[in-house]
């Protein structure tokens, strides 16, 4: 037996069943701790994707027929299964994406899980119609599930982000098609398990495994795809705009971010510091809502960056399952070459680097992953490509403002309005500050508060569209109005 052929196969999950592709052709699937292959994934292609679509359809009356409860109380289902298994979700994401197994197991996959519940209870708890009452009419707001609904997910946040789609979209009454990353693809597999087991009926989730150039564009294009949720980068966002606009797809689209944070010289910098240690470098920087520009008021900036510094500094990037690490590796080898062709864009132009830069010698298994030092910079010109780009990686400039005017110009002199942070005990300021920043979410005063019931999308080329509560109720379903007059003759 050869190599490869001792590799783990994994399977799309379709109608109900695991199968191969049909063209029986498959992807590495690389552990970022060791820079190893550990298993193959399918090299899916419109064959595959044909199946999916054609399996969702089917299932899609008699899922849409269900009462809403008692598609919640599927839902609640599939998180209890989905819970008991939290350990074993947790170490497989850890594996598969690099983040630590403590992210995984502590945030990541009960977020998972709490999709599921939310958008079950949210469901339970609505009325099936809203009436709106006139002098003269009665007017009927009733909500309609579309049909087949594409799913496209990214690599940073596997589960999470998934099930933030999965949830909503079946909730609502439609059948799904999902495309997840092909760079981490495990959780997804292991997904299939957990709906087999809850009794989703055949054909409500299917899962399709491979690249997004073959399987996600012919799930895009399908013709009897509805609606596509699509999270990942800007130029991809923008391409998968461009075929949805042909036939007037609605789409939902969650694209990059450059994140600004703007402390204040009234910052508490002992909640302020170990927070911006987490929204810098929190699953290695590899999430769209992390700050990678901070903005922090002069008369603060030097004591600001030698605490700032000396607390990264401990953190240690090692083995993902260990818990004595805080950082893991990155994705893949092609996306730290990246990250690392920013660092060379610093050094040339002469930014300070205050701490990291470099790739940390690391013991075997462990010399070939794909780790990265968490780095520090200040001294970068306010247009560098550093500033302006997103470069989703343990990196973070430390720029210093006088006045709020200062700061503001350049929080919001990118292309990018995903989500901004700020620090102050000014509560009128504060106001201010989060109400002229051009994201789409502002935290004040911590980082990474999430309430789904909260709206959460991005503006400019961050994204089109909302999600959230009423938010997904709206993107995921058609909203119709029966208007009646009463009295009016038979």
């Amino acid at each position: 037996m050869t190599f490869r052929e001792s590799l783990p196969l994994l399977a799309n999950f379709i109608d109900g069943e695991f199968s191969a592709p049909a063209s029986g052709r498959y992807i590495d699937n690389f552990s970022p701790a060791t820079g190893l292959v550990y298993a193959q994934i399918p090299n899916s292609d419109a064959s595959d994707v044909d199946a999916a679509v054609e399996a969702a359809k089917r299932a899609f009356p008699a899922w849409r027929a269900l009462s809403p409860l008692a598609r919640a109380e599927m839902l609640h289902t599939i998180a209890d299964k989905l819970e008991a298994r939290t350990e074993e979700f947790a170490r497989a994401e850890s594996i598969d994406q690099g983040k630590t197994l403590r992210l995984a197991r502590d945030i990541e996959i009960p977020r998972a899980v709490k999709n599921f519940r939310f958008f079950a209870d949210f469901i339970s708890g609505r009325e099936a119609s809203r009436p709106i009452a006139t002098d003269i009419a009665m007017n009927e707001v009733v909500h309609s599930p579309l049909g087949v609904a594409a799913l496209i997910s990214p690599w940073n946040l596997p589960l999470y982000l998934l099930t933030w789609k999965i949830a909503p979209a079946i909730a609502f009454g439609n059948t799904v098609v999902c495309k997840p990353s092909e760079l981490t693809p495990m959780t997804a597999f292991m997904l299939g398990e957990v709906l087999t087991a809850s009794g989703l009926p055949p054909g409500v989730c299917n899962i399709v495994h491979g690249l997004g150039s073959k399987a996600g564009e012919a799930l895009v294009t399908h013709p009897d795809v509805k609606l596509v949720s699509f999270t990942g980068g800007t130029k991809t966002g923008k391409h998968i705009a461009e075929l949805c606009a042909r036939d007037l797809k609605r789409a939902s689209l969650e694209l990059g971010g450059k994140n600004p944070g703007i402390i204040f010289a009234d910052a508490d910098l002992g909640e302020c510091i170990p927070t911006t240690l987490r929204s810098s470098f929190q699953n290695q920087g590899e999430i769209c809502l992390c700050n990678s520009r901070l903005y922090v008021e002069d008369s603060l900036f030097p004591e600001f960056v030698e605490r700032f510094s000396a607390v990264a500094r401990r953190a240690k990037p090692g083995d993902p399952l260990s818990d004595n690490s805080f950082l893991g590796p990155l994705v893949s080898r092609e996306h730290r070459e990246k990250v690392m062709g920013y660092l060379e864009i610093a050094r040339a132009e002469g930014a300070t680097f205050h701490l990291g830069g470099g790739i940390p010698e690391l013991p075997e298994p462990f010399s070939g992953g794909y780790f990265l030092e968490p780095t520090i910079l200040s001294n970068v010109a306010a247009d560098s490509r550093v500033q302006m780009e997103e470069i989703f990686g343990p990196v973070v400039t430390i720029t210093p403002f006088h006045g709020e005017d200062e700061a503001l110009h350049p929080a919001n002199s990118t292309e990018f309005g995903l989500p901004a942070r700020t620090r102050t005990q000014d509560e009128a300021r504060a106001a201010r500050v989060a109400r002229a920043i051009d994201s789409a979410t502002v935290w004040v005063n911590t980082w990474m508060l999430r309430d789904l019931n909260a709206p959460f999308g991005g503006m400019k080329k961050s994204g089109w569209g909302r999600e959230g509560a009423e938010w997904s109720l709206d993107f995921y379903t058609e909203t119709k109005n029966i208007c009646s007059k009463p009295g009016a003759s038979k």
